[in-house]
């Protein structure tokens, strides 16, 4: 099948999913296209281990095709993050940041370091033993909260502006920490100089997080300036189309945070932009990226269902996939928990904000590109395990009976 027969496919079936999901079920539109797609794929593996037909195979050759981890990271992922910052309020994230930044920073690296410490001992006690720097890397992909599978669940759910700023802020910049701790770790265990000092890993992790941000500053300056003179709506579309795309090739050419860059350069459009064109311009921009928003949405959690197919897994691996979870979920409690009891001795803070921080922290398609992107090792396919489970549960279990928790701190704002 050739890639533009194999896009309008998958374009095709995440619309008609959420058309039936719309006029049907009535769930969260991005939970019912991943939910729909699983389904679709556990049945498919349930006939072909009954023997009664082969699509599994073919199937499986799409979702091989598609290449999820590239059509992502090198795709989607620059859209899809500038479009999430666009939507975010600079004065309520300014009122925020000291939250964010310690969420961001401090809580997802030692949410990392705590996730591998944990693993490492637990592969051991199941006799799966996996070296530490490999513990690592599923520590630093699997603790960032995706920012994809956040603000498309709480854009509809009604959570309080402070809370819900402060936990779309917290996903989008933990996110470019992860990713750049992520290359971090992969570069030190690829590197083929053995004499790698921790002060060389310092300044490429520097490099990468505080270059990205520096890029995404001037990109957004040389936005706002730039369309300040257009007249027409389109063309302000189509300019901020060009510096999103070229923007992240560039930012990769020069080994700096693409996903930084693009969520600082969407904040800065976002707070700058509309001083500057009228109004209604503004509002056709914002509504044309809402739009590219859902459209990518829509294929990327199609495609995380059907990544069931394409993995493989001992029952050991399972066992050690379903016992991760409670894992994951008590270290995000304690690492958002400690930071966020501390700041609240300063701020008033919501008495929801921990548990909203630590159920809504959601999982997402950016765990599972990442993991994908490992270089092919005796460990890859194992963490490939670890990472979808993780994944399945928080989209489908949390992100289902978060609405709940949300009706709470509306009630109690905080």
């Amino acid at each position: 099948m050739d890639s533009y027969t194999l896009f309008s496919f998958i374009v095709a079936l995440a619309i008609f999913i959420g058309y039936l999901n719309e006029r049907i079920f009535k769930q969260q539109a991005t939970i019912a296209i991943m939910s729909g797609s699983l389904i679709v794929a556990t049945a498919l593996i349930i006939l072909q281990h009954l023997g009664i037909s082969n699509l599994y195979v073919h199937a499986e050759n799409l979702v091989l095709q598609a290449h999820f981890e590239h059509l992502l990271l090198n795709g989607m992922l620059s859209f899809l993050l500038f479009a999430g910052a666009l939507t975010i309020d600079f004065n309520s994230l300014k009122s925020q940041k000291w939250e964010i930044i310690t969420l961001a920073s401090v809580s997802t690296i030692s949410s990392a370091c705590l996730i591998a410490t944990a693993l490492f001992y637990l592969t051991s006690a199941l006799q799966l033993p996996m070296p530490f720097i490999y513990c690592l890397l599923f520590g630093s992909l699997i603790s960032p909260t995706d920012p994809i599978a956040v603000l498309a669940t709480f854009k509809r759910l009604g959570i309080s502006k402070k809370l819900s700023t402060c936990v779309a802020g917290e996903s989008l910049f933990n996110d470019g920490v992860g990713i750049v701790l992520f290359i971090t770790l992969l570069e030190l265990s690829t590197s083929s100089n053995a004499s790698i000092t921790a002060h060389q890993v310092f300044l490429l992790f520097c490099q990468e997080a505080l270059g990205g941000i520096i890029f995404g500053i001037a990109l957004g300056w040389l936005t706002t300036t730039l369309a300040k003179p257009l007249k027409e709506a389109n063309a302000i579309i189509l300019f901020t189309i060009g510096i999103v795309s070229g923007g992240y090739c560039l930012a990769q050419q020069l080994h700096v945070s693409g996903p930084l860059a693009m969520v600082t350069t969407g904040i800065y459009v976002s707070c700058t932009l509309h001083h500057k064109i009228p109004e209604i311009h503004f509002h056709d921009l914002k509504k044309f990226w809402e739009i590219i928003d859902e459209l990518l949405n829509a294929i990327l959690f199609l495609l995380i269902g059907f990544e069931l197919l394409s993995l493989h897994a001992s029952t050991a691996e399972i066992i050690t996939a379903v016992l991760i979870i409670p894992i994951t979920l008590t270290i995000r409690w304690i690492t958002t928990g400690i930071p966020m009891r501390i700041i609240s001795y300063l701020k008033d803070q919501s008495p929801y904000t921990i548990s909203i921080l630590t159920w809504g922290g959601l999982r997402g398609g950016l765990a599972v590109a990442l993991a994908m992107s490992l270089p092919v090792s005796e460990y890859r396919n194992f963490i490939m395990t670890l990472t979808y489970a993780v994944v399945a549960f928080a989209l489908i279990v949390q992100g289902s009976t978060i609405a709940p928790l949300a009706r709470k701190t509306m009630v109690n704002p905080g």
